[in-house]
């Protein structure tokens, strides 16, 4: 249950972060909720880094739509050059 859950929140994140980023990026369902996962596990590694969370701890919501904002952004970054 857990997984699913993880996969909705992921889906969630990424609709709020593809809302706020300007442009097309990718789309459809899974493509979203991997961006939104994608976006928290980037947020937990990098505030691992920092010290803001402790080892074994994840960033939230809020982290998670971050983290996917800074990858679309990247998207946009490196399919603007090609």
């Amino acid at each position: 249950m857990h997984l699913i859950w993880t996969i909705l929140i992921g889906f969630v994140a990424g609709l709020v972060a593809r809302a706020i980023t300007p442009g097309n990026g990718p789309s459809g369902f899974f493509l979203t909720a991997a961006l939104g996962i994608g976006g928290a596990l980037a947020a937990t590694f990098l505030g691992q880094a920092l010290h803001w969370y402790r080892p074994g701890q994840s960033a939230g919501f809020i982290g998670a739509v971050v983290g996917a904002v800074i990858l679309l952004l990247a998207y946009h970054l490196i399919s603007k050059k090609s």
